[in-house]
């Protein structure tokens, strides 16, 4: 929406309609309610006004002399600066066709004079909130495919190094933590997109059809819907759709299942005395399904928030990982978010089987330190852990604060480092891994970036526990061994 500092208004709405009542009625309304309204009175216009200053929605007349609605939606979206904007037709022409044409043209929507306040409102709303979300939706895309990029940018010079070899084994898991959420977003845009094109149209008839009654019925199964915030596993659904069940039959309710399965979707499993009069009633399993339709684009929306919270955090994750400060420069950094970085991008493999313990001491002052580098010791200390356990177990990570050093120790309860192995575990090249599972310069590297902090690593090892422990001091002119 075209909001910044210098407005507070919700959005900018452009209202076009040849008659002086109907733009009153509507100017009024949507300032009312928060909205920057200009109205215009013909089509010519309404295409000036739209170039001059991009709305964030239109609504649209569409008798109109000299040029019709029609006419002015297809020239909106013929042009490339017009052509994203939401454009709600408003008319007295009811006909199929009308419809039909309105929809073939590029319009979104189609509210049929005279029309009601709170419906004009709901139909704003909902299509700016849709716009906004695919406005989102396309933002999130574009930094994916501009962080791909950046990687393949940067992958020639960096293929040789054992971050990106790394990062090469992480792909896979890497591709899943980002498909998963963008899968749960490609499907929540089309459950709103089958509700706007099969009901959206239908809706407004079928609550004008309803008695009031009924009507505030329907309004408080949507209330109720909306304040269940919990996730209830599929056991718990089982469970109280069960309970559901029982009660139904003993009000006599047929379609005791069906309606059951219903509300436990809604989030409604109990107190529902309240509306066992409707569910008894001729339309009450109709009424429960309109609702349930309504709700389930609440919850559409919701799911693609979480999931692009969810991709969002991921693409952080790699931005930061794949970077390289090339400056030379120590910067001040907090070491969990670099630990925590790496942590989201093996979150794929850790979920299957291993259990992640954090115990950070609270309130940890920074180190001026080289990020970047650290990431890498993170990297290795981690990836052999997880390999240790065979990607099962637990794995706990602490960073503490110890007279003039931060503390960072990693321990796994895996099979533990053999004796005679132990005195070469940080030889360049020397590994015990398979070929073409190790270059065994992994712990050479964390060695070589601790020493460059003038730091410390040691390692104590038994079968069914092994700890890495990685000591950085703050006064980093203190030159010591390791």
């Amino acid at each position: 929406m075209n909001k910044n500092s210098k407005t507070n208004y919700k959005a900018n709405i452009l209202v076009v309609d040849d008659t002086p009542d109907n733009l009153r009625l509507l100017v009024g309304m949507l300032t009312e309610n928060g909205y920057k309204v200009r109205p215009v009175m013909d089509g010519e216009l309404a295409l000036t006004g739209a170039k001059a200053m991009l709305p964030d929605l239109i609504l649209l007349d569409i008798n109109m002399p000299t040029m019709n609605g029609y006419e002015v939606c297809k020239k909106l979206k013929e042009s490339e600066l017009t052509r994203e904007v939401p454009v709600i037709f408003l008319s007295a022409l009811d006909e199929a066709l009308d419809k039909v044409k309105a929809f073939q043209v590029g319009g979104i929507d189609y509210v049929t004079k005279p029309f009601q306040v709170e419906e004009i409102l709901a139909r704003v709303e909902t299509h700016l909130a849709i716009r906004q979300l695919q406005k989102n939706l396309t933002t999130k895309n574009q930094e994916l495919e501009l962080t791909v990029q950046q990687l393949q940018n940067t992958q020639e010079q960096l293929i040789q190094s054992e971050k990106m070899a790394a990062l090469g084994q992480l792909v896979a898991g890497i591709a899943h933590e980002i498909n998963t959420p963008l899968g749960a977003i490609r499907s929540s845009v089309e459950n709103i997109a089958d509700f706007l094109k099969e009901n959206l149209l239908q809706f407004p008839d079928f609550f004008h059809s309803l008695s009031p009654e009924h009507q505030q019925y329907f309004l408080d199964i949507l209330q109720r819907s909306s304040e269940q915030t919990t996730s209830l596993s599929s056991k718990e659904k089982r469970q109280f759709k069960k309970v559901l069940i029982q009660e139904l039959e003993t009000e006599e309710i047929s379609n005791a299942d069906t309606i059951a399965d219903t509300l436990v979707d809604l989030g409604i499993y109990d107190r529902i005395s309240a509306f066992i009069p409707l569910l008894k009633s001729e339309n009450g399993s109709l009424i429960l399904e309109k609702a349930y339709q309504v709700a389930s684009i609440q919850k559409s929306t919701d799911t693609i928030k979480t999931a692009t919270e969810k991709a969002a955090k991921v693409v952080f994750a790699l931005k930061n990982y794949a970077r390289y400060d090339h400056s030379g420069e120590k910067v001040r950094s907090q070491i969990t978010e670099g630990i925590e970085t790496v942590l989201t991008l093996y979150n794929n493999q850790l979920k299957h089987g291993i259990e992640v313990t954090r115990d950070y001491q609270a309130n940890l002052p920074s180190l001026l330190c080289y990020p970047d580098e650290l990431n890498q010791v993170w990297t290795n200390l981690i990836h052999n852990a997880i390999q240790a356990m065979d990607y099962k177990g637990h794995l706990s990570v602490s960073v503490t604060h110890q007279s003039d050093s931060l503390v960072v120790s990693i321990t796994d309860d895996g099979k533990g480092i053999p004796p005679e192995v132990m005195p070469r575990i940080f030889e360049p090249f020397f590994t015990t891994k398979p070929p073409g599972e190790g270059s065994g310069l992994g712990l050479d590297i964390v060695k070589k970036i601790i020493q460059k902090h003038n730091g410390k690593i040691c390692v104590e090892s038994i079968p069914g526990k092994t700890t890495f422990t990685v000591a950085l001091p703050f006064d980093s002119n203190h030159k010591t061994n390791s």
